[in-house]
């Protein structure tokens, strides 16, 4: 269901995909961001139109912070395994967001009262959310 939600373009890489996708829900991480991922998509149908943009000057708690860093790192080096077709390596890349996704939630209010801290959050989830939906809607791992 994770990968066919997608509805990929090229039915070829469907078995890739979900060879990627075995793997990734192996991991000790995979749980928890799965139930990220959801909780993410969730917090987003909320909301019209998000914006992925996210301004660093509006980063304000240490765990956004951290999290905005992390994905700087993580989700080129993701997004170019993602092109390259190793959508394994790629999830595997995403499972080192776990910790900073964690934290995000534990210590973040995304519904900031500022309008310009609140879009900036959800804007920093919009691109996490893409990201770890590129290869399978991992959201459908969440139990």
């Amino acid at each position: 269901d994770a990968v066919l939600a997608l509805r990929p373009q090229r039915l070829g890489d469907v078995p890739k995909r979900l060879a990627a996708v075995r793997t990734f829900a192996a991991l000790p991480e995979a749980p928890a961001l799965a139930a990220a991922n959801k909780r993410i998509g969730n917090i987003l149908k909320k909301t019209d139109d998000v914006d992925a943009h996210v301004s660093e000057v509006l980063l304000q708690e240490a765990a956004e912070k951290a999290l905005f860093s992390a994905m700087q790192t993580v989700l080129p080096q993701a997004q170019s395994q993602w092109q390259a077709g190793d959508y394994t390596a790629s999830l595997q890349s995403l499972a080192a967001l776990r910790a900073p996704v964690d934290a995000f939630f534990e210590d973040v209010m995304v519904n900031a009262e500022q309008m310009d801290l609140r879009l900036n959050r959800l804007g920093l989830l919009k691109s996490l959310h893409v990201a770890m939906n590129r290869v399978a809607d991992l959201s459908k791992l969440a139990a």
